[in-house]
C-alpha cells in the first residue's frame, strides 16, 4: 500500500486540494502520493520562514547546539539508511547499490561533516588594531535570511543536504523545492528535522512542479539567496531573477565530463573506471564521465575491451544489488535520450553497443535504455557537445596529450573531468584541464571535506567542502573606536594612506 506524503510549512504537515503521484520508472507502479503545491504554498513557506527567521529563536541558537541537531538529523537517517535507500530506489530508479552508498550514505556523512566544522567555524574573527586611531576592529559573520533551495531528482538526498545543512548551521531559515519526480526523501528528511526539535518555520518543504512552484520560490522577493542544482538553462533563469533584488546564488548545473585515458594508462582499470564514470546511477548525474578520448595507438585495444566489459552490464531490477544499470526516470527522459540516439545516426556516430531502447518482457513497464557506446565521434556531435543524462557514453581518439587536452576543454561546461595514466604525467594533464572537479585514475570521489562545483556553464559557487558555511552567510565589519573622540587623522587613513 502506498503512503501519502503532505507539505511541511511552519512545523505543521499540509495538503492541498490537489495530489499527484510517484511511480516506479522500472514498474510503474504507485510509490506514493504527494500533496501538489501552488505559488500561494510558496508564500505561505516564505513568511514562515521569515518570521522564523525575524523571530531569531534558531539564529540565536549557540552553534554548538545548532551543531548538535544537525548531528541528531544524521543520526537519524543513518538508522534508517536501508530503509531510506530503498524508498529512493523505487522512487527514481537508481540502483540500489548507488543510493545506500552515495545518495543516503554520503548524505549523512556531508551533514556529520558539516556539524564538526560549524563548532569550530570562525563566527567572529578579531582583525589588528587600527592604527593611528585607537580603534579594534572585528569581523562578523551572520545568517543572510530565507534561502531557497531547489534540488532535482536524480540524487535528490544529497543535492538537498548540501544547500539546506550549511544553511541551517549558519542560523538561516529554508524554503526547500524538491523535484516533482522525487520529493520523498526531501519530506523523509523534514520529518527527522521536525523530531530532532528544529523550531518551526525553520526548514519548508513545499511540492510540485517546477513551473510555476520552483519559478514562484526561486523569484520570491523575501528569499535572500537561491541554491539550485538542475540543467544550465534554468540556472541561467535563477541568475537573471537574482538581479532584480541582488540576492545570492549557488548553481551547479550541467555537464559534459571528458575521461581521458593516456597511452601509458592500465587499460583494464581505465575501462572499467569509464564504464563507472559514465554508468553510475544510471548515467543520471551530471559530473558522469560521458566523453571517452582514446589515444589513437591504442583504439583497437581499448575498444576491443570496452565493448566486451560493458556488455557485461546487467540491466534490471535496480532493487537487486547484482543489477548495474536501472530505468531512466520517465518516459519522457527516455524518450529524449532516444531522439539523440536519432541524431547522432544522422550525424555519423556508429552505436557500437546499444542504441535503442530496451526490450522483453521484463521490460514492458518501466522507462529503459540500453547501454550504450558511440564510436566514429568527433567533439562537434550534438552527442559530444550537448547533455543526454543517461547511460551513452562517446568515444573519440587522440594523437598527443596536446590534442587530448584540447578537445576536453573545447565545451561550455566544466564539471568534471578524469586522467587515466601514470601519477606523474595524468597529474600535470589534470591541473591544465578547465573543470571544477579532477580525478586521476578514478572516477567519482566525491568527498564532504572537499568543494563539488564546476568552471564556465557548469555552474556558479562551490557546495561542499572546507568553506560551505561561508556560501550562506554575511560578513560585517565592526570597528570600535578607542581614542575618545574623531580626529582627522582618521580620515587621512582613507583618503591619504601615507598620512600627509
Amino acid at each position: 500500500m502506498s503512503e501519502h506524503y503532505s507539505m511541511y510549512i511552519d512545523g505543521k504537515w499540509i495538503d492541498t486540494d490537489e495530489v499527484y503521484e510517484i511511480r516506479s520508472p522500472a514498474t510503474e507502479e504507485l510509490v506514493a502520493t504527494v500533496a501538489k503545491g501552488n505559488t500561494a504554498s510558496v508564500d505561505a513557506a516564505v513568511e514562515a520562514a521569515k518570521g522564523a527567521f525575524a523571530e531569531g529563536t534558531w539564529r540565536r541558537t549557540p552553534p554548538a547546539q545548532r551543531a548538535a541537531i544537525i548531528n541528531n538529523v544524521a543520526e537519524r537517517l543513518g538508522a534508517r539508511a536501508d530503509e531510506l535507500a530503498a524508498l529512493q530506489t523505487r522512487e527514481n530508479g537508481a540502483t540500489i547499490r548507488i543510493t545506500g552508498a552515495l545518495h543516503v550514505g554520503l548524505s549523512v556523512a556531508q551533514l556529520q561533516y558539516l556539524a564538526a566544522i560549524a563548532e569550530n567555524y570562525e563566527w567572529e574573527t578579531p582583525g589588528p588594531a587600527i592604527e593611528p586611531v585607537a580603534a579594534d576592529g572585528v569581523v562578523v559573520r551572520e545568517p543572510l535570511g530565507v534561502v531557497a533551495a531547489i534540488v532535482p531528482w536524480n540524487i535528490p538526498l544529497l543535492t538537498t543536504v548540501w544547500k539546506i545543512g550549511p544553511a541551517l548551521v549558519a542560523g538561516n531559515s529554508v524554503v526547500l523545492k524538491p523535484d516533482e519526480h522525487a520529493p520523498l526523501l526531501a519530506l523523509e528528511l523534514a520529518r527527522e528535522f521536525d523530531a530532532a526539535g528544529l523550531p518551526p518555520g525553520v526548514l519548508n518543504v513545499v511540492t510540485g512542479d517546477g513551473e510555476p512552484v520552483g519559478a514562484h520560490l526561486s523569484g520570491h522577493p523575501d528569499v535572500r539567496k537561491v541554491a539550485f542544482t538542475g540543467s544550465t538553462a534554468v540556472g541561467k533563469s535563477i541568475l537573471r531573477q537574482s538581479a532584480d533584488t541582488v540576492r545570492r546564488v549557488t548553481l551547479e548545473l550541467g555537464g559534459k565530463g571528458a575521461n581521458i585515458i593516456l597511452d601509458d594508462a592500465d587499460i583494464d582499470m581505465a575501462v572499467d573506471g569509464a564504464l563507472f564514470a559514465c554508468m553510475a546511477n544510471n548515467g543520471e548525474a551530471c559530473e558522469a564521465g560521458t566523453r571517452l578520448l582514446i589515444p589513437a595507438s591504442r583504439r583497437d585495444e581499448i575498444v576491443d575491451k570496452l565493448l566486451a566489459r560493458a556488455s557485461t552490464l546487467r540491466v534490471g531490477d535496480p532493487l537487486d544489488p547484482a543489477t548495474h544499470i536501472g530505468p531512466v526516470i520517465s518516459q519522457t527522459q527516455r524518450d529524449r535520450i532516444l531522439n539523440y540516439f536519432r541524431i547522432a545516426a544522422e550525424e555519423g556516430a556508429i552505436a557500437a553497443l546499444g542504441g535503442k531502447a530496451r526490450s522483453g518482457p521484463e521490460f514492458d513497464k518501466g522507462y529503459w535504455i540500453e547501454p550504450t557506446i558511440y564510436l566514429d565521434v568527433t567533439n562537434d556531435m550534438r552527442v559530444a557537445r550537448e547533455e543526454v543524462f543517461g547511460p551513452v557514453l562517446v568515444v573519440m581518439t587522440y594523437d598527443t596529450d596536446e590534442d587530448a587536452l584540447a578537445v576536453a576543454n573545447d565545451t561550455n561546461y566544466g564539471l568534471s573531468a578524469g586522467v587515466w595514466g601514470s601519477e606523474e604525467r595524468a597529474t600535470a594533464l589534470a591541473r591544465r584541464l578547465e573543470a571544477g572537479m579532477v580525478w586521476v585514475n578514478n572516477w567519482h570521489i566525491i568527498h564532504p571535506a572537499y568543494p563539488f562545483g564546476g568552471y564556465k556553464e557548469s555552474g556558479l559557487g562551490r557546495e561542499g567542502g572546507p568553506n560551505a558555511i561561508d556560501e550562506y552567510v554575511e560578513e560585517k565589519f565592526i570597528a570600535v573606536d578607542r581614542s575618545g573622540g574623531i580626529e582627522n587623522k582618521a580620515f587621512a587613513i582613507v583618503i591619504d594612506p601615507a598620512g600627509d
